[in-house]
C-alpha cells in the first residue's frame, strides 16, 4: 500500500477520489463522499480490487502535479526507453444552464508524449462494503458496472475488450475515459471530455482568483483552500471532516483493534466551524453561505434544541457505527468502520460553533442572504442551550467515549455563543437583547474563570475539576476569551508547551484515554501552538516551526490528522480539514503584508 499517505485528491463537491503515487484510483465513494466505496484498494490488502490503474509497460518513473489552481491531477509515466504518457484525472464541475454540473463521474485522459508507449488499464470497482463481484455488461464503446447503490457506465475511446481483459496495448492518440451515470453520450466522447476539462479548469481558477490570499505561502493556502472546498457536499452545504474512513491514528498490530480508526466522512459541527472560519478569512463566501443553509436545516430539525456533534451530509441524525470485515484496513490495520457512534455523544461546544458560524451573516453585506430577526430568534434557542449547559459535563472536543467532565473549551464555546449573540442583537438594533446576552456571557465568563483557573500553578485547566493540560486551551485566544498579554494565558501557554510538546509537534493531551496512551501528535494542535507563539511575540520560533510543518506535507501539499513525532510519518484520515485550516490560518497570521511587496 501507499506509504505515508502520499495521495492526491480529485473531486467536484459531489464525489471524490484519492489517486496514489502510481497514478491509481485507490479510494472513492458513490454517490457521495459517505456512500459505498467504488474504489477501496486503500483499505484492502491487494491491488486486485477497488482500483482503477493505468500502467505504462516497463515504466520506471512517475511524477505528479496539479494543474495550476485546480484539483485537476496530471500524472506523467516514463520508461528507460524514452516512452512516456500523461494521465489527466478530474471530476467535472462547472456552471451550465444556471446551475452547477457536478455528476457522479470521473474523467481520465491518456495522452502519448513520446516514443511508442504501451499501457494496461485495470478497472476493478468494489461492490459495496462486502467486496462482492461486480456484474458487468458491455457494448461497442462502453462497460456497465452494476453496483449495490447504482449502475455506472464507462464510456471510452479505447478498445473495450482490451480493458475487460486487462491487456497491454499501444497508445497512438489521446484516449478518453468517462466513468459516470448509466447514460449514453450524445456527442463525441473525446471532444466532450476535453470541453469538460476546459470548463472545470476555468471554474476552479475563477474560484481561486477570488481568494484573498496572504503574500507568503500562497501555494500552501491555495491548495489547502481547494481541498477544503472538495470536502463540502455542495448540494446541501455540509462539510465533511475528511474524505476517508479508518486510516488509523497510529500503527496498529495487524489483527488487533485499538479503536483508533474512525469514519470521518460526515459533517462535524466543530470541524465545519473551523473550515468556514478559515475560508472566510480568504473571502470564500460561497462555502459559508452553503453551510449556513445546512445549519438552518439542522437547527430546524433539532429535538428540544439538542444539537449532535455530527450529522450526515444530508442532515441524517443516525450514523450507526459498524465494521466492514471484508476490508482488512489500511496496511491491514483494521477494522474498517462505517458510521460513527459519536453522533450519540453530548458535546456542548457545538452550540457555540453554530452561533459563531452564523453571526457573520448579521454583518456581512456581501452575502446574498443576510441574517434577520427570524434568524436571530432561531439562534436564541441554540444560545439558550449553550447557557443552560455551559457548566455541565460532556465528552469534550476529543470525544472521549467512556468519561465526561466539564471541559473548559466547551464552556468557552458556550460563552462565545452568548457573547456573539449580543453582537448580533446590536447589529439588529435590539438593545434589550444585547444587554440580555451580554449579561449571560458575563455569567459564563465568571464561572469559567473561577472553576478553570489554578492560582497555585498559574494555568487554566482543561476541565473544571482537577488540573488537566489540553491543547484546546490554546483556543482561548482565537475565541477572544483571553488576550495574548493576559498573564493567565501566558502561564497556560508555558504549561501546555512543557507538558504536550514533543519536539516539533503538539499532542492533544498526554493522559490515557479510552484506548490507552496517545502515540501520535495532532497536527492542528501544532498549528494552534504556532499561532500562540506568534501572538505572544515569539515570531521567529513560530515561523521556523511553520516551515517545518510544511515540510511534512504529502506530494499533493496536504496533511492528514496525525503525525508520528519521532518518524514524522502521517497517520489518520486524509486529507483532514483541521490540518488544512491550520496551514491557512498560520500562513495568514505569519505572512508579510502585501504592502511590503510594492
Amino acid at each position: 500500500m501507499t506509504a505515508n499517505l502520499d495521495l492526491w485528491p480529485i473531486g467536484n463537491c459531489q464525489v471524490s477520489a484519492l489517486v496514489d503515487s502510481a497514478g491509481s484510483f485507490v479510494w472513492g465513494c458513490v454517490p457521495r463522499v459517505d456512500g459505498d466505496p467504488l474504489f477501496s484498494a486503500l483499505l484492502g490488502n491487494t491491488q486486485e480490487k477497488g482500483i482503477w490503474s493505468i500502467e505504462l509497460d516497463g515504466g520506471t518513473a512517475v511524477s505528479q502535479s496539479y494543474r495550476r489552481n485546480t484539483p485537476i491531477l496530471v500524472t506523467r509515466h516514463s520508461d528507460a526507453a524514452g516512452n512516456a504518457i500523461e494521465v489527466i484525472d478530474f471530476c467535472p464541475r462547472f456552471r451550465r444552464r444556471g446551475r452547477y454540473y457536478r455528476p457522479v463521474a470521473y474523467a481520465r485522459i491518456v495522452r502519448p508524449l513520446s516514443g511508442s508507449p504501451r499501457i494496461r488499464v485495470k478497472l476493478e470497482p468494489t461492490r459495496g462494503w462486502d467486496g462482492g463481484a461486480v456484474e458487468t455488461t458491455s457494448g461497442s464503446n462502453h462497460i456497465r458496472f452494476r453496483l449495490d447503490s447504482t449502475t455506472l457506465r464507462l464510456t471510452t475511446t479505447a478498445a473495450v475488450g482490451m480493458i475487460q481483459e486487462e491487456r497491454w496495448f499501444r497508445v497512438e492518440r489521446p484516449l478518453y475515459f468517462f466513468l459516470g451515470p448509466d447514460e449514453g453520450f450524445e456527442d463525441d466522447v473525446g471532444s466532450t471530455v476535453e470541453w469538460m476539462l476546459g470548463e472545470t479548469a476555468r471554474e476552479w481558477q475563477e474560484w481561486v482568483r477570488g481568494l484573498a490570499t496572504p503574500l507568503e505561502w500562497q501555494d500552501v493556502v491555495i491548495r489547502s483552500a481547494i481541498t477544503l472546498k472538495l470536502c463540502q457536499h455542495e448540494e446541501t452545504g455540509a462539510i465533511v471532516a475528511a474524505l476517508t474512513t479508518s486510516v488509523p491514528e497510529h500503527p496498529i498490530p495487524v489483527g488487533s483493534d485499538t479503536g483508533r480508526n474512525w469514519d470521518y466522512r460526515y459533517c462535524w459541527i466543530r470541524d465545519a466551524y473551523y473550515t468556514v472560519q478559515a475560508l472566510n478569512r480568504l473571502g470564500a463566501l460561497d462555502v459559508l453561505e452553503g453551510y449556513l443553509g445546512y445549519l438552518r436545516n439542522i437547527v430546524d430539525s433539532a429535538h428540544g434544541g439538542h444539537i449532535q456533534p455530527l450529522y450526515g451530509v444530508l442532515g441524517e441524525a443516525m450514523l450507526e457505527e459498524r465494521t466492514a470485515p471484508a476490508l482488512p484496513g489500511y496496511r491491514g490495520m483494521g477494522p474498517v468502520r462505517v458510521g460513527n457512534q459519536a453522533y450519540e455523544q453530548i458535546q456542548h461546544d457545538a452550540y457555540g460553533q453554530i452561533v459563531l458560524c452564523n453571526v457573520q451573516a448579521f454583518f456581512d453585506q456581501r452575502l446574498f442572504r443576510m441574517a434577520g430577526i427570524e434568524d436571530f430568534e432561531a439562534l436564541e434557542k441554540v444560545a439558550e442551550r449553550a447557557f443552560a449547559l455551559h457548566d455541565k459535563p460532556d465528552a469534550g472536543l476529543w470525544e472521549l467515549r467512556t468519561r465526561q467532565n466539564v471541559h473548559t473549551y466547551s464552556a468557552a464555546m458556550c460563552w462565545a455563543a452568548c457573547d456573539r449573540m449580543a453582537n448580533a442583537a446590536d447589529a439588529l438594533g435590539l438593545t434589550e437583547k444585547r444587554q440580555y446576552w451580554s449579561e449571560r456571557a458575563a455569567q459564563i465568563r465568571e464561572r469559567i474563570e473561577a472553576a478553570a483557573w489554578r492560582e497555585d500553578e498559574k494555568l487554566m485547566s482543561a476541565t473544571f475539576e482537577g488540573s488537566v493540560l489540553d491543547a484546546s486551551l490554546l483556543q482561548l485566544l482565537d475565541l477572544r476569551f483571553l488576550s495574548p498579554d493576559d498573564p493567565r494565558f501566558r502561564g497556560t501557554l508555558t504549561a501546555v508547551e512543557a507538558g504536550l510538546r514533543r519536539g516539533s509537534h503538539m499532542l492533544r493531551y498526554a493522559e490515557e484515554d479510552d484506548f490507552g496512551m496517545p502515540e501520535t501528535a495532532f497536527n492542528v494542535c501544532t498549528f494552534w501552538f504556532i499561532e500562540a507563539l506568534q501572538l505572544t511575540g515569539r515570531s521567529e520560533e513560530a515561523r521556523a516551526l511553520f516551515e517545518e510543518m510544511l515540510s511534512r506535507r504529502t506530494g499533493a501539499g496536504l496533511l492528514s490528522e496525525d503525525i508520528d513525532p519521532i518518524t514524522n510519518e502521517l497517520w489518520g484520515n486524509y486529507p483532514q480539514t483541521y490540518s488544512l485550516v491550520g496551514m491557512i490560518n498560520c500562513a495568514g497570521l505569519l505572512s508579510r503584508p502585501w504592502t511590503s511587496a510594492r
